[in-house]
């Protein structure tokens, strides 16, 4: 397999191990990850000063000569595909998606193409760098089949690297626009009597569970208060729907990111969200709120009514804090001018 050298010294006041010297002195243009140059050390392609070091303790100085054999990102398994993508942004190292309803994010068993994946590949083809040795977008993040808006992928190993930690540490903004049935209001008793519910100033509600696999519905989280992964949902209400209100425009925010949370979660507090065949229910609505075709449309919308509007994060090279928004698409602004709310565009 073909295969590049690089080269580089070490410069003035390096960290006492050798991975962490590599980590900070690599040329950035070479875009490899520390956790990738940890690779390389113990797979023998690190060489200083002419002899090949697999200890990542060893001691480097300044003035030390490194070379570093990278073989080529190897070709993905996964098939490109011709798909159409709505690109909200992308340089070398990171590409922003507005992804429509319908599309899963990676390939699995049930679904092995038509993927953000297979898309990706055939878009970015050879400004692709690789991410840990092959030529394939790294996903940091993922948003559910039928759930439309922003997600950001990783062209480079060290973006790859750098977002995912922005993601496990919490830090990356992440704003929803959904549609639930019913009010968050704090001076509902009933909200306020259900177990991992309050609310904070301004009325925002907050919700702190944990969550995890139902026990008979594998495909199901389910809420719990002594097993699986803390998580932590904000809403706030931005827009009553219907005389009396039997509907909400709402906001939603992650403190953490667990598989269908906010979906689980509004639908734990009792404002499940419309259109959500998992864990919506068969709920009704009075045609004297908000009227005949109002109440049809809201039966006939077949996806969850959730949007992933906002994105911020700190760019992996630049460090500059980069933040997107998109929005609702047509068929939750539609529902929306249906139950009588305000355009969102």
């Amino acid at each position: 397999m073909a295969a590049s050298v690089i080269t580089f010294e070490i410069e003035a006041n390096p960290p006492a191990r050798m991975d962490k010297a590599l980590g900070r002195d690599v040329p950035a243009d070479a875009s490899l990850s520390r956790s990738r140059l940890a690779k390389l050390i113990a797979d023998g392609s690190v060489k200083v000063n002419g002899a090949v070091v697999t200890d990542p303790r060893h001691r480097v100085e300044e003035g030390t000569e490194i070379a570093v054999t990278v073989e080529m990102a190897e070709e993905s398994h996964i098939g490109a595909e011709d798909i159409p993508l709505e690109v909200v942004y992308e340089d070398d190292d990171l590409i922003v998606i507005n992804k429509p309803a319908g599309m899963v994010v990676h390939p699995a068993p049930g679904t092995p193409t038509g993927t953000l994946v297979n898309a990706l590949i055939h878009h970015c083809g050879e400004t692709l760098s690789g991410v840990g040795g092959m030529k394939r977008p790294g996903i940091v993040h993922r948003i559910d089949k039928e759930t439309t808006g922003l997600l950001v992928a990783a062209k480079s190993d060290r973006a790859h690297h750098s977002l995912a930690k922005q993601f496990a540490d919490h830090s990356v903004e992440r704003r929803y626009i959904a549609m639930c049935y019913g009010v968050p209001e704090a001076n509902d008793p009933r909200l306020r009597g259900i177990k991992g519910t309050s609310f904070e100033p301004g009325n925002i509600l907050k919700v702190q569970t944990f969550l995890g696999r139902h026990k008979t519905d594998r495909q199901r989280q389910a809420v719990s208060f002594t097993t699986g992964r803390h998580a932590v949902t904000r809403c706030r209400i931005l827009e009553p729907l219907g005389m009396p209100a039997v509907a909400c425009l709402v906001e939603c925010w992650l403190e953490t990111g667990r598989t269908h949370q906010i979906r689980v979660h509004m639908a734990h507090c009792g404002h499940s969200l419309i259109g959500d065949p998992t864990y919506g229910g068969k709920r009704k609505m009075s045609p004297k709120a908000i009227g005949d075709d109002a109440v049809a449309a809201v039966s006939a919308f077949s996806r969850q009514a959730l949007h992933a509007a906002t994105l911020g994060f700190v760019h992996p090279v630049t460090d500059e804090f980069m933040e997107f928004e998109a929005d609702l698409p047509d068929d939750m602004q539609a529902l929306l001018v249906t139950l009588g709310g305000q355009s969102a565009s």
